[in-house]
């Protein structure tokens, strides 16, 4: 869960699969998954600054950037709740890695960001609960 793309998506029925009771499994991807990202939150525009400073990763960095404000205009019109919407939808380009990065760049608060991303991980976290469960126990019959 904590790797940016596959994050709850990939790592509740990974669990699952393994045999993790599913309330295991989602608890543990959700803390998983949290756990980048006051590190984002804190580092991100510093270490893009010294990253810019490269001719081979200033481009990588700035393409980067442009992506997140893409998917930042949810977040910079709606502020929490966009930030919720975006870190709760359990789709590619989305999740607490985005949210983080999208949060960073928009210089949001701390203690704004932070709940946010908590409680998007915790929808996607049931969202994708939700989803294993019920194909888990189609699988069962």
């Amino acid at each position: 869960a904590m790797v940016p793309v596959v994050e709850l998506r990939g790592a509740i029925p990974l669990g699952v699969a393994a045999g993790l009771p599913p309330a295991v499994a989602a608890v543990t991807a959700m803390a998983g998954n949290l756990t980048p990202v006051p590190c984002i939150l804190l580092l991100l525009r510093r270490v893009f600054a010294l990253m810019r400073k490269s001719a081979w990763l200033g481009p990588k960095v700035d393409r980067l950037e442009r992506r997140a404000h893409l998917k930042g205009r949810t977040v910079r019109k709606y502020r929490t709740l966009g930030l919720v919407l975006l870190v709760a939808i359990p789709l590619p380009g989305t999740g607490a890695w985005t949210g983080a990065l999208v949060a960073a760049l928009l210089n949001m608060r701390l203690r704004e960001a932070i709940p946010a991303i908590l409680g998007g991980v915790l929808i996607a976290g049931l969202i994708i609960s939700v989803v294993t469960y019920g194909v888990t126990a189609l699988l069962v019959i």
